[in-house]
């Protein structure tokens, strides 16, 4: 079973999005991961990025099929946090039926782009991602 997501995204599927069999094209996921991540941090930080964050890894496991005009609901929580990267996990599901579609993960890093290399969390950054996995629905 699920575990309640602290942040929800809602989005509906648009045509770009389906392969030649009608169902969201696998890739697009990812792109679903994205959207909401970047809406978790406004919430969170006032800002699309609170902190110098890149991908490190991402992965998704598909469960069932979306199609073109799907409501569909990407279900966000913090995962674990350490020292210079934490975890996002995510969860997307058909809006009305609640059937989950595709699970996913991304590792995320602190990134100073300058010296080409990860550098730790700051504070605040780790605060907030504390404060996020404590709760629900931010």
């Amino acid at each position: 079973m699920r575990a309640d997501p602290v942040f929800r995204y809602a989005l509906e599927v648009p045509f770009r999005d389906c392969d030649l069999l009608g169902h969201v094209h696998h890739s697009v996921y990812l792109t679903y991961f994205e959207q909401a991540r970047h809406a978790f941090w406004r919430q969170l930080a006032g800002a699309p990025s609170h902190a110098q964050v890149i991908v490190a890894r991402i992965e998704c496991d598909y469960r069932a099929p979306a199609r073109f005009g799907d409501h569909l609901e990407v279900g966000l929580r913090v995962g674990d946090i350490g020292r210079s990267s934490f975890s996002l996990l995510y969860d997307v599901v058909h809006a009305v039926s609640d059937v989950l579609t595709a699970e996913g993960k991304s590792i995320m890093v602190a990134y100073d782009y300058n010296a080409g290399k990860s550098t730790p969390l700051s504070k605040e950054t780790k605060r907030m991602l504390e404060q996020a996995k404590r709760h629900t629905d931010l």
